[in-house]
């Protein structure tokens, strides 16, 4: 393992609240620069957090952070975004491709308009994302390309009552197979990051009653996950899909009880996972 974060440069989609916001205020913990891209610049009426409060909390905890709004749908905008991360810390080491979108729904209940969106985000604005900022972390002395999407779970029950955000999540996990063999010799880690158990973020009212906070994890177990992978030797550490609760055990974590919202409660299983 490396030493830590200090000194290093992300850029985290998505990261103005819940698992994104989280990754970063640890990383800030270390002494890291985090540019926070997501398109909540000024105060949402439901949810929480914007990238201007998460660039707050970065340097309140120690790190050095930039607001960056951002629509990963938009090519152009990508690379715009890339280049003044680039420009304000001098270039990127880590991305962490947090943003996605969600509905479960069937085919026939699924609207087209949310079907594409889904696609474009966690599809192709992973795609897009990680192509703009792959020529900078060739000049990276330990780069890290972090998806949080699943492992590949081929059993047709998770294809079954949501196939289109099956495959869109998918398709996220298929960019790590993918540029993990593509990028392998030139030295840049790409793996996959998902909870075993389903973490309390903004998404999980969008499920409406199926999912109770108490039956879930916080998003601090998540970023510690991210952390120890991203504190890893780029080289020997690519390809991987992680769950979060192992990579955690396997740096000496026993006691999950302060993850949880209610310790003690019946944790819900993640999606994707058959145990």
């Amino acid at each position: 393992m490396t030493t830590g974060l200090e000194g290093k440069t992300l850029l985290i989609t998505g990261a103005s609240r819940g698992i994104g916001k989280a990754i970063a205020l640890r990383a800030a913990r270390d002494g890291a620069n985090v540019a926070v891209a997501a398109k909540t610049d000024r105060k949402h009426p439901v949810l929480p957090g914007t990238i201007h409060t998460t660039v707050e909390a970065i340097e309140a905890a120690g790190g050095k952070g930039l607001a960056v709004r951002l629509d990963i749908r938009e090519d152009e905008a990508v690379e715009q975004a890339v280049a003044a991360v680039v420009g304000h810390f001098g270039g990127i080491d880590i991305l962490v491709n947090n943003a996605s979108a969600i509905m479960l729904k069937g085919t026939l209940e699924l609207p087209l308009k949310r079907y594409d969106l889904m696609f474009d985000v966690n599809v192709r604005g992973t795609y897009v994302v990680s192509r703009a900022c792959i020529p900078q972390l060739l000049k990276a002395a330990n780069p890290h390309v972090l998806n949080l999407s699943p492992p590949l779970n081929l059993n047709p029950a998770w294809f079954r009552d949501y196939v289109a955000y099956t495959m869109a999540k998918y398709g996220m996990s298929m960019c790590v197979l993918g540029m993990a063999e593509e990028f392998r010799e030139q030295g840049i880690a790409f793996n996959a990051l998902w909870p075993r158990t389903v973490i309390d973020t903004a998404a999980i009212t969008i499920l409406g009653d199926a999912v109770k906070p108490e039956n879930c994890r916080s998003p601090e177990i998540m970023a510690d996950a991210a952390h120890a992978i991203l504190c890893q030797k780029a080289r020997h550490c690519t390809g991987n899909f992680y769950l979060d609760e192992d990579v955690l055990r396997a740096t000496g974590v026993r006691d999950f009880d302060r993850y949880a919202v209610k310790p003690g409660a019946p944790l819900l299983r993640d999606l994707f996972l058959d145990k």
